[in-house]
Order: structure tokens, then sequence, then C-alpha cells
């Protein structure tokens, strides 16, 4: 007798193929997640404690003292000058001579004092992160608590963005409060959301681009659309090209995060088309235009409203450089940006702070932003140490370079579109620097992709906890896996609290600050 396999219809196919990762790995959370219908009642609503609570935890660590210390420290000197200018010219001037001091000593108050000269500033970075640290200023004051203001909510907010990212790619919210967890307790982070520097801000819109993007891709699933149809309305789409344009608004290492996240989504799109049995070239076309349109020509857009404070005054650094009008002011701009690039690329100055990108993730050399030892009888050697260093959690980021290669192994060996997701964005935020290994560049730039180095360690302790037992047999070591993963976000937390007060720039004593100091290389 013949036995008849039954063929699945072509959508009942797609499916199929869409929502298993692999056979071999019959476990919950390597399915694909979906936008299911939320519960009623408060059921609705308390998946959401947990995000909301490491949230908390996250605020906390930044925003308590965050006038710590009472000084201006690192980059910062630079940046809130800027976002002065912005306030008052709606461009960046030169600032005066001692304008550090005068603005310390204005008591918050920075127009009491003769902050700046007539002539505009050459600036290197675009205007949005500094527009962000202005509007801390403007509401709290020039003072250490108000320029640091925003980054430190960004830096909050960044964690909630995570823990729903992660939330979404694991369909679990306590895997989602995990990432959360790691991400608040991080010292890159917490240092990043306690300085007035503008890496934070851009990590915080890129860390917003890729939860629009997740969200794009599971709408898409969630309404079965059409494999025959065109692409255009894909409204997480156009949020994530706002937010990408705002990324590159704050620093131009945006762009790749543009590239990379525009690349995926078309991806991810190819790849449903093409398991429902759409070509690729279609696809291409297809979703491809609508793509460009949605990310790449949104994010054009933004990145030159970002700088309507410069096209609305003649007072900018280059802005008549090539006459009156809107073309002209254009081409003014374009020029601009020719000196910025040229400055960027010829960077060679020694700093004794300075990395390559090879040792970001080892941490082989972090950036201490403000230092100070004196005497003092309240420690009890007699002299006191007062610090605020971009030093990750130790732990957390050598476990990640781990979960790096596991997600790595996994994205190309299981097909897991969630590990190639996070690998992606630790790869955008990282690789492009190790072109530049003769560039005065520094550690504290790999804050951009702390959150998708915590997004593959959480995926990677998920899946040791689930392991890989066929759901008919009884699995015996899952409590001891999960008393593992357990004491390994313990000892994360131990480990924050130990190095808390060189991240927060508490005074300390000088042995206690010596015993933190594990490398010669982070001194």
């Amino acid at each position: 007798m013949i036995c008849k396999v039954p063929v699945l219809p072509r959508r009942s196919r797609r499916n199929h193929y869409d929502r298993n990762v692999a056979v071999s790995t019959p476990v919950v959370a390597d399915e694909e997640p979906t936008l299911a219908q939320p519960a009623g009642g408060a059921s609705r609503w308390l998946p959401w404690l947990g995000p909301l609570a490491v949230t908390l935890i996250g605020g906390l660590l930044r925003f308590i003292q965050l006038g710590r210390p009472d000084k201006i420290v690192f980059d910062e000197t630079y940046y809130i000058k800027d976002a002065l200018a912005l306030l008052r010219f709606g461009h960046e001037v030169n600032a005066v001579d001692g304008a550090d001091q005068l603005l310390l000593d204005s008591n918050g108050d920075p127009w009491s004092v003769p902050l700046f000269l007539d002539s505009a500033s050459f600036i290197v970075h675009p205007p949005i992160g500094k527009w962000t640290i202005a509007l801390g200023e403007l509401t709290f004051g020039a003072t250490p608590f108000g320029w640091r203001f925003m980054v430190a909510l960004l830096g909050t907010l960044s964690v909630l963005l995570l823990a729903r990212a992660v939330w979404l790619l694991t369909d679990n919210w306590v895997w989602g409060s995990v990432a959360g967890l790691l991400l608040a307790i991080d010292g890159m982070a917490i240092v990043m959301s306690r300085t007035a520097v503008l890496d934070g801000v851009l990590a915080f819109f890129v860390l917003a681009a890729f939860l629009a993007l997740v969200k794009d891709r599971l709408w898409v699933r969630a309404r079965d659309l059409p494999v025959s149809a065109w692409s255009w309305w894909r409204p997480y789409r156009y949020v994530a090209g706002i937010m990408l344009g705002l990324a590159c608004a704050v620093k131009w290492s945006g762009l790749w995060y543009l590239v990379a996240f525009g690349l995926m989504t078309v991806l991810w799109e190819v790849g449903r088309r093409y398991r429902a049995g759409v070509s690729g070239l279609v696809t291409l076309i297809k979703d491809g235009l609508p793509a460009i349109v949605a990310i790449v020509a949104v994010a054009v857009v933004v990145y030159l409203l970002s700088w309507a404070g410069w096209f609305a005054g003649d007072g900018g650094y280059n802005r008549d450089w090539a006459g009156d009008g809107p073309l002209a002011a254009l081409q003014s701009l374009l020029h601009y940006h020719s000196e910025m690039w040229n400055f960027h690329t010829t960077l060679t100055s020694e700093h004794s702070y300075q990395s390559p990108a090879w040792g970001w993730l080892i941490q082989a050399r972090p950036t201490s932003f403000f230092f100070e030892s004196f005497g003092s009888d309240a420690c009890h050697s007699g002299t006191c140490a007062q610090e605020v260093i971009a030093l990750g959690n130790p732990i957390i980021w050598w476990a990640a370079i781990l979960a790096l290669l596991h997600q790595t192994w996994r994205w190309f060996a299981v097909r897991d579109w969630r590990s190639g997701a996070v690998v992606l964005g630790v790869v955008a935020g990282w690789a492009p620097w190790l072109l530049y290994p003769d560039r005065t560049i520094f550690a504290f730039y790999s804050v951009v992709l702390v959150p998708f180095s915590i997004a593959a360690l959480t995926l990677s302790l998920m899946q040791i906890s689930n392991g890989r037992m066929p759901a008919s047999r009884p699995d015996s070591g899952r409590v001891l896996r999960l008393v593992i993963v357990a004491l390994f976000l313990l000892g994360c937390v131990v480990l924050s609290w130990y190095f808390y007060p060189i991240w927060s720039g508490t005074v300390i004593d000088n042995a206690d600050w010596s015993s933190r100091m594990w490398f010669s290389s982070w001194v």
C-alpha cells in the first residue's frame, strides 16, 4: 500500500518554515514570536512590571547624585557650551577663554556671564545630541545636573527599550527583564548616561530604531500581508527611519546602523517572500524601494531638519560660503560637511586614553573621564580618590564575547534570525572602527553596541536554561541550569555594586580605588 504524504498549502508551508528555527531545537523560546492579542484586564499589564522595575533600577543608578562630580568632565567641555550656544543663537559659537570656570561660577545662569565671542564655531558633530543636552540646561539651568539630565533620561529609557526588544525577540517578558537589568547595572551604560557627551544619545536612537524594526517584522507576520503586494505602508519602518535620521544627526557613526538595519529589514522580507515562492528579484523591487523611502529618505529629511538652526540664521560657520538662496545654503552645508569629514579622517593626535577598536570588547583601555586624589581624614589611609571611568561590568562584557560567538554560530548553523539581528547590531557599532587603527578613538564609543551585546548574552542565557531536551523526555538538569543562570546574574549585580563608586564619582579611600584597578591599562 502506498501512503501519500499530504502537501501543505503554500500559506501553511510558509508559516511552518517561518515559525520554526530548527526541528532539532524544540523549545518555545526559539519559535517565531507573534503579536498575539493581549489579555484583558490587569493581566494585560502585569508582564510590564518586570521591564518597568528594571527601568526604575536603571533610573536610580543614573539619577542619584547626577550632579557629582560638580565639575566639567572630559568632553563635556565642548558639548555643554555648544548646547547653550544653540539655545541662544541657533548655531554653535566660540566661547571665551576660561568659559568652563565662568559657567561653573554662574550658579546655573549662563547669560549672567560673558560666555561667548562673536565668531561662529567650527564643530565636527551634527546638532541633535547638543540640542538634547540643551533641553536639560533650559529646564534645570546650566549646572552639572542640568546638562546631564537629558542624557540620564535617555539612558534610563534605553533600559526599557532593550527590555521590550528582547521581550519581543523571545516572546517572554522575563528574558526581556533580564536584558533590561543587565543594561541597567552595566558600568559603561551608567557612565555614558551620567555624562553630557553624545554617545549615550546616539545609543538611544539606534536602540529605538532596532525596536521599531523588530516590531515591523512581527507586525507584518501578524497581519499575514500578501507576499505579492508592495510594502509601502509599514508604520514601524517610518519610525525606524526617523530614529536612524536622529542617530546620524547626533554622530555620523549612526550611518553604519542606517545601512545595516536597512539591509536587515529587507533581507527579512526577502526570506518571508522566498519561503512563499516569490523570487528574490521581485522582493528586492517590491520591498527594497519602499524600504529606501521609509528608512533612508526619511532619515535624510530628518538629518537636514536637524540643521534648521544653522539654515535659519546667517551667522553659522560656513553659512554663506556659496552665497545666498536655498540652493547655495545646501552647497554651503555640503562644503561644511567636507571639512568635518576631513577632520574625522585625519585626527591622529595622541591621547593618553585612546583605544583601538580591537580592544573595546575586552576593555583593554577604558576611558577615565574624571579623577582626583586628595588628602583627607575622611579616608582611613589619609588619601581619598574620586573617579568616573567608562568601564563596563567585566562579567557582563567578557561573558558577552562568548555569547556573541554562540549567537554567530546560531545565526549561520540554526538560521535564527534573532541571533543575526543582535550580532549585526554589535558589528555595525564596532567593525567600522577597525578600519581606522591610527585614528584617535576611545573605548566609550562602544556604548552604542552594549545593548546588542547584552541582547546576545540574554539569548544565550535563555538557551542555556531551556536546554535541548525533547519535550517528551523529562529534563532533570533544568533546575540546575536555572540555578547557574541565577548565580551568574547575582554575580553581575554584586560586581556592579563593587564598581559603582568609580562609575559615579563617589569619594572612596585611595586603597579601595586601587583595588578596583584590576589591570595597569585601567589606570
